[in-house]
């Protein structure tokens, strides 16, 4: 999965998005041989408006509809089951609990925060999700300032389930890298099992 793409709404999809020139922020997933294997369509729409930045990804975005997971078998003999998301839907936790709910080890979320919200919230939201789902949160990260003036926050990150940033990188073009270990997502899960004990 790399990043985000603007897709526009074909045959079958979103018949006022296509009518309204809009485009779905989509994630593509793709197998070892190239094939396009799902595909995730981001789903909240960032607004903000603080009185000298204004955003409203919904004058050139359509909302996706629903939430995209996938499995990877590793080397080691698991299979992890991956949940999709982009950006602003860190900040709505029944996301990511639909996909602790489907058995999600992982979840990915690519994003440009801007600096103004990503400085405050960007690293807080990302630990909550981990901890809250007992998973592994992978976040790519756009940052530094872009030709249309618009800043980004930056700090690509990967989380543990106990909340614990394993690697990140602040600014600049880089890889991020680190091992996610299911034995310590199955220990992290025993020794607090929350998951269990959800009453709603």
């Amino acid at each position: 999965m790399g990043g985000t793409l603007p897709i526009s709404a074909g045959a079958g999809e979103s018949e006022p998005a296509a009518a309204g020139g809009r485009v779905f922020n989509s994630s593509l997933v793709y197998d070892p041989s190239g094939k396009c294997v799902t595909r995730y369509d981001k789903m909240h729409l960032f607004r903000f408006d603080n009185g000298g930045e204004r955003y409203d990804e919904s004058v050139v975005l359509a909302a996706g509809h629903q939430p995209v997971s996938f499995d990877v078998a590793s080397v080691d003999g698991h299979t992890w089951r991956i949940g999709m998301s982009v950006c602003y839907d860190l900040r709505f936790a029944e996301l990511y609990r639909h996909y602790a709910q489907a058995g999600a080890h992982v979840m990915l979320v690519p994003s440009a925060f801007t600096y103004t919200t990503g400085q405050d919230h960007w690293e807080l939201l990302l630990r909550a999700r981990a901890i809250e789902n007992l998973s592994f949160v992978v976040a790519a990260a756009q940052g530094g300032t872009h030709d249309n003036k618009r800043s980004t926050w930056g700090h690509a990150m990967l989380v543990d389930p106990w909340g614990k940033v394993l690697a990140e990188r602040a600014q600049g073009a880089g890889v991020v890298l680190a091992d996610l270990s299911w034995d310590l997502m199955q220990q992290c899960r025993l020794r607090l099992p929350a998951l269990s004990h959800r009453l709603l």
